[in-house]
């Protein structure tokens, strides 16, 4: 069914793209040319303190002149998959269903967990009535008050396709992937194939931006427009956090910022673009040693890689038949490792904080409460140790570095946003979150917030008037549990604003 309703909006979608990108105003939404436009901005993997004037320019100079979310937060599991579906659905994976950058999907496979490529979720499309993601996307929204939405991004088809997977009257531009179908032979057409000359992560970036400079900044360009760079994501995990690799891929996508802004300037739109800048997460350095898998092998707690007695998708293990014993078995193994940081379970009682294995917080606490989450999700442990160039944050991950923990290294991340629709310099110490970033675009064209999100409106940096946001209270959760060994204590940080949960870090302490 979904496979059809995607097919379904193929040619009408391409009607739109061809009108637009030959300039012309799509007669069915007269409001289009005169709306101020909205154009979001990730950068894969940006700690806060990548941002200097020296290597980021542009994004520096932009900052100085935003509204900034001071208090931002990643959403945990802190990976790329996880934060495209949550800002896409202004939702966390416990209501939109993704809950890592690897999934185990039994109906696509049974016995192992499987990628979050376009062409791994495709198979999860075409085995199931039900939805991709159980909540409704900004795309859908805009599709549905006749405006559209344009995705491009340098990185994963999955990572794009996660961003407006029906497409929803939009497209998405990728290197590795360009719907609807219809628009590659247009897209090819304009721009050519990525070049294989040189850097093939910096020739992916400057495709991407070309592509958005070709089809998305104009006065009749679709609604919302969101631009993703890979990068200093991809440099940052195979050379390290401060190496020369990073640093130049640093640089380079902050140049590709540059030339939008430029554009923007240029083209006499200044006023009428809002810029929102966001990341998926910041970075941490790995140091460590452990892999879940051999680990739970080796303690006779999974018969081998293939079995399917647990079956691993990162940091989520599941169980077979949900085996209370084998849970707690695992669990109790898990708390003794000093390199294991928090470990979540399901809930006590409904809706419960606590875990209802004894010193394990429930999922629910982190928002992550979804049917199709495992038995125990588990997130490495961390310390404030600093790398030879100097960046603190260390986990214990193997490689090089990384992110997918708890740690405030990889949960706090930087808001940024200006544009005519934003309070000038106007930031907020407030709580705020990557599913906070929908709900706000929609409070600015005054388009109904779907229930199911989870978000808020970041009413305090918006010029239109709305809720104040109220006081942030501060909780500190702590669950502990004794054995013969010692005791292991989780600590919990969490801001609340109003009914607004936000998971701050969590921390590990054993004695």
């Amino acid at each position: 069914m979904k496979i059809r309703s995607a097919a379904g909006i193929l040619v009408g979608t391409f009607v739109l793209l061809i009108t637009h990108a030959f300039g012309q105003h799509n007669a069915a939404t007269p409001s289009l040319a005169v709306r101020n436009k909205t154009l979001i901005v990730f950068f894969d993997g940006l700690r806060p303190d990548y941002i200097t004037s020296e290597q980021m320019p542009n994004l520096f100079a932009f900052r100085q002149k935003a509204s900034v979310g001071k208090h931002h937060h990643s959403v945990f599991p802190t990976v790329t998959r996880v934060n495209s579906a949550s800002y896409a659905t202004g939702s966390y994976p416990g209501t939109h269903g993704i809950l890592g950058n690897a999934v185990y999907f039994p109906e696509v496979n049974k016995t192992k967990s499987i990628g979050t490529s376009h062409k791994d979720l495709s198979k999860f499309i075409a085995a199931n009535s039900e939805p991709l993601l159980s909540a409704v996307t900004l795309g859908e929204v805009l599709q549905s008050a006749g405006e559209r939405m344009m995705v491009f991004s340098s990185g994963t088809t999955g990572q794009a396709f996660l961003q407006n997977y029906k497409v929803s009257g939009g497209a998405i531009i990728n290197p590795g992937l360009i719907l609807p179908d219809s628009m590659k032979s247009l897209v090819l057409a304009d721009l050519g194939e990525v070049s294989k000359e040189g850097s093939e992560d910096q020739n992916r970036h400057k495709w991407v931006t070309d592509a958005l400079l070709k089809y998305s900044l104009d006065i009749k360009a679709p609604l919302v427009s969101a631009i993703w760079f890979s990068d200093p994501d991809g440099a940052a995990h195979e050379h390290g956090i401060g190496s020369e690799e990073a640093v130049s891929a640093i640089k380079f996508v902050d140049a590709q910022f540059g030339r939008i802004l430029e554009a923007i300037e240029s083209r006499g739109l200044k006023e009428q673009y809002n810029i929102i800048i966001s990341t998926d997460h910041g970075f941490v350095t790995n140091v460590g040693q452990q892999d879940l898998s051999d680990f739970l092998i080796k303690e006779g707690l999974k018969k081998d890689k293939e079995s399917d007695d647990v079956i691993l998708a990162e940091g989520s293990v599941y169980v077979k038949d949900h085996d209370p014993e084998k849970i707690e078995k695992i669990v109790t193994a898990l708390h003794k490792q000093e390199w294991v940081g928090a470990v979540f379970t399901k809930a006590r009682t409904e809706k419960s904080l606590k875990g209802w294995v004894e010193g394990t917080f429930s999922f629910d606490a982190v928002h992550f409460n979804h049917k199709r989450a495992g038995d125990i999700l588990v997130a490495p442990n961390w310390n404030d140790e600093k790398n030879a160039k100097g960046f603190a944050g260390t986990d214990f991950s193997t490689g090089v570095a990384g992110h997918g923990g708890s740690s405030p290294y990889e949960i706090h991340i930087e808001l940024m946003a200006a544009g005519p629709d934003f309070k000038r310099l106007k930031d907020t110490d407030l709580p705020t979150s990557n599913v906070d970033i929908v709900p706000t675009i929609l409070a600015i064209y005054g388009l109904p917030i779907p229930p199911q999100m989870d978000g808020r409106v970041i009413s305090e940096i918006l010029k239109k008037p709305g809720d104040s946001g109220g006081k942030m209270i501060q909780e500190t959760l702590v669950s502990e549990v004794k054995y013969p060994w010692g005791v292991y204590r989780l600590t919990v940080y969490i801001s609340v604003l109003g009914k607004y949960r936000y998971f701050t870090f969590s921390k590990t302490e054993r004695r």
